[in-house]
């Protein structure tokens, strides 16, 4: 098996709206964040246009659409959680602690993490998962969560791509890396590996 995404091997699908991937052995590169980081507003405006989006480029989508689309639409979702919108629970330090026990609690049992940041409203992290995807997400969430003592504070689901090679394993590991640049040191965690590190 390969670390990195087989397109000749088999990949399970789960979820109906947004369909996670997850294939045996291969790093998964998640985002999740807080339920009130992205202001109803602009989620609202992004989906209208997303849908006319869709709607004009039906599948199979050449390289070119996908290319466009991630420029779009996931890097405006990364622009808006990196201005810091909503509570921003995760900038206080024992938040974050609570939540970076949770991850590393399941190192080298059911995921073996590779490099995570924990943003003021979102993480980000680069993991090989060895449960499926959607327990975990819903373990380290319901169980951060209930520490944190604030209610239900994160958005439903996550955003994940299965790593595709070694050199997409280099870029994430470099955005994680680079995501906090901006942020006051005492506002966020940044955890890496040393295959992470040697980058």
């Amino acid at each position: 098996m390969s670390e990195f995404l087989d397109p000749s091997e088999e990949i399970r699908k789960h979820g109906t709206k947004l369909p996670h991937w997850q294939q045996a052995e291969s790093m998964q590169f998640v985002t999740f964040r807080l339920g009130d980081a992205m202001p109803a507003n602009k989620i609202r405006q992004w989906r209208e246009e997303r849908a006319i989006w869709l709607g004009r480029h039906p599948e199979p989508r050449s390289a070119q659409d996908e290319t466009e689309y991630h420029r779009r639409f996931t890097s405006q979702l990364e622009h808006w959680l990196d201005e810091g919108s909503g509570s921003c629970l995760l900038k206080i330090p024992g938040n974050r602690q609570i939540l970076e026990e949770t991850l590393m609690h399941d190192q080298a049992t059911r995921a073996v993490h590779h490099a995570w940041v924990i943003m003021p409203n979102h993480v980000h992290l680069i993991f090989t998962a060895n449960a499926r995807l959607e327990q975990l997400m819903k373990s380290w969430k319901g169980v951060s969560a209930r520490r944190i003592g604030q209610g239900s504070i994160w958005q439903k689901g996550y955003r994940d791509t299965i790593i595709r090679d070694r050199g997409h394993f280099a870029n994430a590991v470099r955005y994680i890396r680079r995501n906090p640049a901006k942020l006051p040191p005492d506002s966020f965690t940044l955890w890496q590996s040393e295959r992470a590190l040697a980058i």
